[in-house]
């Protein structure tokens, strides 16, 4: 026999689930884009003046924006948000989420068109057959990741709030967990679409050589399917019922936000 607060909370779990699994192929865009990267950084132009950017530094660049971007969302625009909508959190956890798969999907456009450039560069100066370095600034390579930053910030930050407000307080911990199942997925995920689209593809990714590879259509290929993901994560957010939340007005005249859970 179960308890009632056990049957609650896997309810909880059940409810929240294909929340859950419309994230996990975002994560596998993420780390084909931090492979990748990295190995597109090689061939580029890395010094600033008398230093070299090493390869591997790129994913300080989306780091950057995210301490950043995540202040001025919290101070000003969840404030201003919440003033037209009002919604505690400026716009709801599920909201933010799709902002985030969003822009996910315009990186993976953007990667597949820088990746595009930087094989013309490539072939312009008859390196096609070399790994590099190209006369092409590395920064290139930080306007997917950057985009990219931007919208982790939207979907990670997202799903965590999701996951606290809708749990219960003896669930917080496994919210969490089940958060970054997610990424583990995602990333194990990213190595099963590399090898299906090298078979299926007859080697789009097969020469380790980026100037010989079709890395820009694998790109476009996952921003596809991420539209696709997208439309997914659609149906089931237009299915989720949040918590009800209602604003108290306390005798100090600050606002409370007062949760009742919804009881089905």
């Amino acid at each position: 026999m179960c308890t009632v607060t056990q049957v609650e909370e896997t309810k909880i779990i059940v409810r929240m689930l294909p929340i859950i699994l419309s994230t996990v192929f975002m994560n596998t865009c993420m780390a084909q884009l931090q492979t990748f990267s990295i190995q597109q950084s090689t061939t580029t132009n890395r010094k600033m003046r008398n230093f070299e950017m090493p390869a591997s530094s790129i994913p300080v660049i989306p780091m950057l924006f995210m301490y950043i971007l995540i202040p001025l969302y919290d101070q000003i625009f969840v404030p201003l948000a919440r003033k037209f909508t009002g919604i505690p959190t400026g716009i709801t956890q599920l909201q933010r989420v799709g902002v985030g798969l969003i822009l996910s999907a315009i990186s993976m456009a953007v990667s597949g068109t820088i990746e595009k450039h930087r094989k013309t560069v490539a072939i312009k100066h008859n390196i096609v057959h070399s790994p590099g370095p190209l006369p092409m600034s590395v920064f290139w390579i930080g306007i997917q990741y950057s985009i990219f930053g931007v919208a982790d910030i939207f979907t990670l930050v997202g799903l965590l709030d999701f996951f606290y407000a809708e749990s219960s307080s003896g669930m917080k911990s496994l919210c969490t967990a089940i958060c970054w199942c997610s990424f583990a997925f995602g990333y194990y995920t990213s190595t099963v679409a590399v090898n299906v689209v090298n078979k299926v593809s007859g080697g789009w990714l097969g020469s380790n050589n980026l100037n010989r590879d079709k890395l820009e259509y694998f790109y476009w290929l996952l921003e596809g399917l991420s539209m696709v993901n997208f439309g997914v994560y659609l149906l089931c957010a237009s299915w989720f019922k949040y918590k009800k939340v209602r604003m108290k007005q306390v005798d100090s005249g600050r606002t409370d936000y007062v949760e009742e859970r919804i009881v089905k």
